[in-house]
């Protein structure tokens, strides 16, 4: 497939262009997405397994992790989990030629943010990469913004739940949450429409940026992740809500 030449317009207030490590251990694939994402005006490291890819963060931290999900000496998942480990919350995007939702979920959990089953249009991974990091503009908007005294906006409380967009902060009954950028908008998105109800796809469409069938469970996933840091019982939740049969919904805000 041709590269496409669409510029990443939504990074125009980076220094340059947004600097991406493309960890896959098939040349062919590896050289394929390259070509692609260079096309796209990114700047991309290639590298053809784990113990490089993580080398790579350590001389330099990119702005996107493109990693396949099985790789020789480190695989994708331990990768994603060792940098998570360093509290590093560089947007990662895993590839896997799996098709079972145990191998999607687990590294989802080990806190990659989007997940592509190969095989794949590079249609399709180009708009994963430019909705990503888009996302994580707006994190960085945020926290200059902060910076700049600019975080006293208008504040989304329901309950014990109190949500500053401008800092990008969660709190509950009092006590700071720490969310990935993914889980904010998430939570952000239910809570900017108490009582309306979203399936899984229109989530896809809103807050990832796209709709694609066959990855709702991303959804479902990172409704869980939420959960757990936002519920005092995940089990038993209070906030975001299952309706059964057509979706998910913050709970109607206490009058």
């Amino acid at each position: 497939m041709a590269p496409s030449h669409s510029h990443p317009s939504a990074l125009s207030s980076l220094p340059g262009p947004a600097h991406i490590v493309v960890a896959e251990d098939q040349a062919d694939i590896r050289d394929l997405i390259a070509l692609n994402l260079q096309g796209a005006g990114y700047e991309v490291q290639a590298v053809a397994d784990g113990r490089a890819a993580l080398q790579s963060q350590a001389e330099r931290a990119s702005d996107l992790l493109v990693l396949d999900l099985m790789m020789p000496g480190l695989d994708g998942l331990e990768v994603c989990k060792a940098l998570r480990a360093r509290g590093r919350a560089t947007p990662i995007l895993m590839l896997t030629a799996k098709a079972t939702e145990l191998d999607r979920v687990l590294g989802l959990e080990l806190g990659a943010d989007d997940y592509l089953t190969k095989p794949f249009s590079m249609a399709e991974l180009l708009a994963r990469v430019k909705a990503l990091l888009r996302r994580a503009e707006l994190l960085r908007a945020a926290q200059r913004a902060d910076a700049g005294g600019a975080g006293a906006a208008a504040v989304l409380r329901n309950g014990e739940l109190e949500i500053q967009p401008a800092r990008r902060e969660v709190r509950v009954a009092g006590r700071l949450l720490e969310l990935t950028a993914l889980e904010f908008d998430l939570l952000l998105h239910f809570a900017s429409h108490p009582g309306r109800v979203f399936s899984r796809a229109q989530l896809l469409d809103a807050v990832w940026g796209y709709s694609h069938e066959g990855y709702e469970h991303t959804v479902t996933t990172h409704i869980n992740r939420v959960r757990a840091k936002v519920e005092q019982d995940p089990m038993r939740p209070r906030f975001v809500l299952t309706v059964r049969g057509a979706g998910y919904k913050m709970r109607d805000a206490p009058g």
